[in-house]
């Protein structure tokens, strides 16, 4: 790891935490040459992952679509940096149990939905609504209906830790 103050490509871990999900380490450094102290995450990636699309078509796997489409649908809605990186690490955590090396966008779509259902059931709402090209009311209406009738699970939102994004 090269030292951000003089480029050193030498440094040592003085420090190594693991993050409450277990899904990314924390490294406090120090560099060999200048003695500047830095930290750094190590996070797990999808590699060797294709998304088969609905028309066939076959595609890597890109954590950027899927941290742009829970955005969009988390747009305006209270959540933390940090559980908006739990939600991310949990939807890749499914897809890694689910998949064998290919994974259909249905698949990846149902994966998502369900972590965002006991997120934020807006959001849910909303990403649904694209995901499953509601036609017209009534279908809106039936997803509604059948998101009130399960049962209430209020999702961990610590303010305590992270910004609050918007």
């Amino acid at each position: 790891m090269y030292c951000p103050v003089c480029n050193h490509k030498d440094s040592k871990v003085i420090d190594s935490r693991m993050s409450n999900d277990g899904a990314s380490v924390r490294r406090r450094r120090e560099c060999e040459k200048c003695s500047f102290r830095f930290s750094t995450l190590e996070e797990l990636e999808l590699l060797d992952l294709m998304v088969v699309k609905r028309d066939g078509r076959r595609e890597g796997y890109s954590r950027e679509k899927i941290v742009h489409g829970l955005e969009h649908a988390l747009q305006k809605r209270p959540y933390t940096d940090q559980a908006f990186q739990g939600l991310v690490h949990r939807i890749e955590r499914q897809i890694q149990k689910k998949s064998h090396g290919q994974i259909t966008t249905a698949e990846l779509g149902d994966i998502v939905m369900n972590q965002l259902k006991t997120f934020d059931k807006v959001a849910y709402i909303r990403f649904a609504s694209v995901y499953r090209s509601f036609e017209d009311v009534k279908t809106f209406e039936r997803e509604l209906n059948k998101l009130s009738r399960t049962k209430k699970i209020v999702p961990k939102k610590t303010l305590g830790s992270g910004s609050v994004r918007k």
